[in-house]
């Protein structure tokens, strides 16, 4: 089994940051990665000490939940709170950021956006972003970030029976497949 992209391995980290969410309506993660290390991480959820909304509903205004606190900002905040600079970094998003998000990560300096899926994209916030020079990317999460060590272990498994001549290998790599929704031509 081959290594995931950087980007995948960024990607599902905010995916599972995504997780922690505290809002019913979307849940988001993100990361903040520098020179290929994890500089900071958030989920949108509540002030710290504050009712969440899985707790207590949304608090809805204008169609908005005022109550959470965006990832993007979690993150950035994060950052600020520990002193560490977010000048040149990039971000990885499950949703392509609002415009309030947006606005901050340019301030931030962050020289680098990607995203798993498409969300109320803001014509605005593109062109912000395209005019600070902000690098934006798509980044579909390939993988599933809980079950890749146990596809890992099956794989590497499977490898074992297959040097050892077992006459399952073929019957294994087909339940494999299957079982961890992996194209035909990905399995080894």
């Amino acid at each position: 089994m081959d290594r995931i992209s950087w980007n995948q391995y960024f990607m599902a980290q905010s995916y599972l940051l995504k997780s922690r969410s505290t809002c019913e309506r979307l849940a988001v993660g993100a990361v903040v990665v520098r020179d290929k290390r994890m500089i900071a991480g958030g989920y949108n959820g509540s002030v710290t000490g504050g009712v969440h909304c899985i707790d207590e509903g949304c608090y809805v205004v204008d169609g908005h939940c005022v109550r959470t606190i965006h990832a993007e900002m979690n993150a950035l905040l994060q950052c600020s709170k520990f002193g560490v600079t977010t000048d040149g970094a990039e971000i990885y998003v499950t949703h392509f950021p609002c415009i309030h998000c947006t606005k901050a990560i340019i301030q931030a300096g962050i020289k680098a956006v990607f995203y798993s899926e498409d969300y109320k994209n803001d014509h605005y916030a593109i062109e912000l972003l395209q005019q600070a020079g902000v690098k934006t990317k798509q980044v579909p999460l390939q993988i599933d970030p809980v079950h890749y060590e146990q596809q890992k272990l099956v794989a590497d498994l499977i490898d074992e029976l297959e040097e050892q001549g077992d006459s399952r290998v073929d019957e294994m790599k087909r339940r494999a497949r299957h079982l961890f929704h992996v194209p035909h031509q990905n399995q080894s």
